[in-house]
C-alpha cells in the first residue's frame, strides 16, 4: 500500500456565513417546525454545521462516486469506496445563524490497514471553528477508504436485505428509550442537497447496487448521527445543552426497511449512551454524548 504519511499536517482554511436559507432547508428535512423560519441570531443545533463548509467542485472535477477527486486536500488513496467512519465533537460555544465562521482543517492521520474485507485507509481530519477570536467547536472527522466490494460482502448484504424485507427484527441491543425511524429517498435526497453531498450511494440506486454492491440507498452516517442528537434533545435529555458528542459507524443502514434509535438514561455525570440499530436490528452506530 502507498505511504501517505506526507499528507499528515496539510491544512486549509475557509470562511462561511451560517446562511438562514440552508438552516431552513435542513429544518424541513429533519421536521423541525421551530426552525422553518430561522432568523439571524438563532442558535444552530448540534451537527447542523455539517450543512456548511462542504467542497464545491465542478462536475468535471468529480470522481465516479460523485465526490471530488482525491489528491487535492485529501490524499489520493487507491481504494475507491469512501465512508464517514465517525467523529468527535466538543462545543465551546454556540454557532449562530447569520454568523461568519472560519474553519481551519488539518490532516491529523493517514493510516493504511489490511482488514477482513481488504485493504483500507483511515484518514482523520481535525477542524476548528471560530467566530473572530472565539473557538466555538473542535471536531475530528474519520474517513475510511475501502476496496471494491467482494463477492462475499455482496452476498452478505443480499442476505441482510432479504432478512430486512421479511421483517421480524430483533434488536442486538435495546435502549431504555427507543424511536423507530423510516428514512426514504426524498429525505435522503434533501439531506444530500442541503449538505451539497454528491456521493451517489445516497440517491443513485442503480449505482449503489451495481457498482458498490449495496442492497439499496445507504443512509448517510452524519444524518443518522444528527438524528441521534435530535432524539437526545427531544426525548432523552430535553432542555439540556450538548457539550460533547462522538460516534462510530459500525455497519451500514439502508432505505429498504425501518431502523431504530436507542438511548440509555443520562448518567449522573451527564454522559449518555446512544446507538442506532440497522434494518435487521444489529448495532449500526455507537455514540456517546455529554449534556449539561
Amino acid at each position: 500500500m502507498d505511504d501517505l504519511s506526507a499528507w499528515v499536517g496539510r491544512s486549509q482554511r475557509s470562511t462561511e456565513t451560517v446562511d438562514a436559507r440552508l438552516v431552513r432547508w435542513l429544518a424541513a428535512t429533519l421536521d423541525r417546525a421551530d426552525l422553518l423560519d430561522a432568523r439571524d441570531g438563532a442558535t444552530l443545533p448540534p451537527a447542523w454545521h455539517w450543512a456548511f463548509f462542504n467542497a464545491v467542485e465542478p462536475i468535471s472535477a468529480l470522481g465516479r462516486d460523485g465526490h471530488p477527486r482525491k489528491g487535492g486536500f485529501l490524499p489520493p488513496t487507491a481504494q475507491p469506496r469512501r465512508m464517514w467512519a465517525g467523529s468527535r465533537l466538543h462545543w465551546h460555544g454556540d454557532l449562530r445563524v447569520g454568523q461568519a465562521v472560519e474553519r481551519a482543517s488539518t490532516i491529523l492521520k493517514c493510516e493504511a490497514k489490511r482488514g477482513r474485507t481488504g485493504d483500507m485507509v483511515l484518514v482523520t481530519v481535525g477542524h476548528q471553528f471560530r467566530a473572530g477570536d472565539a473557538l466555538l467547536l473542535d471536531e475530528q472527522h474519520d474517513i475510511v477508504y475501502r476496496d471494491e466490494a467482494s463477492d462475499l460482502e455482496r452476498r452478505a448484504l443480499a442476505e441482510l436485505a432479504a432478512q430486512a424485507r421479511a421483517g421480524g427484527v430483533h434488536y442486538e441491543r435495546q435502549g431504555e428509550i427507543v424511536r423507530e425511524v423510516t428514512v426514504g429517498p426524498v429525505q435522503m435526497f434533501r439531506y444530500s442537497a442541503v449538505t451539497f453531498n454528491g456521493h451517489r450511494i445516497h440517491y443513485d440506486r442503480d449505482y449503489a447496487r451495481e457498482t458498490e454492491g449495496y442492497p439499496g440507498l445507504v443512509v448517510h452516517g452524519p444524518l443518522i448521527a444528527t438524528m441521534l442528537l435530535e432524539f437526545l434533545q427531544a426525548q432523552v435529555a430535553p432542555g439540556r445543552r450538548v457539550e460533547r458528542f462522538e460516534f462510530r459507524a459500525i455497519k451500514p443502514t439502508f432505505d429498504i426497511a425501518p431502523f431504530a434509535l436507542h438511548a440509555a438514561a443520562p448518567a449522573a455525570d451527564g454522559s449518555v449512551s446512544l446507538w442506532s440499530t440497522n434494518n435487521v436490528g444489529a448495532v449500526g452506530m455507537q455514540a456517546t454524548a455529554t449534556v449539561r
